[in-house]
């Protein structure tokens, strides 16, 4: 159940209090009977880099493939070099 916040804006009394999505939005203070606002705060949680995607993981397995293949060109390539410099 989300936590929301609120804060008088005649007494400046601020609150949390536990309320279902279904739940209708405070209006009045519980201290002072004035007008409540409800206050909104940064996202607590934030995902950066990679893996937190679904496209993450498809970008790899394609670039893993691709550098396997020319790193195996680039080893044919230096021994065919070495085969003929001697």
């Amino acid at each position: 159940m989300p936590t929301y916040q609120y804060q008088c804006t005649a007494c400046g009394e601020a609150f949390e209090i536990h309320q279902s999505f279904s739940d209708a939005t405070l209006t009045e203070c519980p201290e002072c009977k004035g007008q409540l606002r409800k206050l909104f705060n940064a996202v607590g949680v934030v995902f950066k880099g990679s893996g937190f995607y679904r496209t993450d993981s498809r970008s790899t397995s394609s670039s893993s493939s691709s550098s396997a293949s020319s790193s195996d060109s680039s080893s044919s390539s230096s021994s065919s070099s070495t085969a003929s410099a001697s």
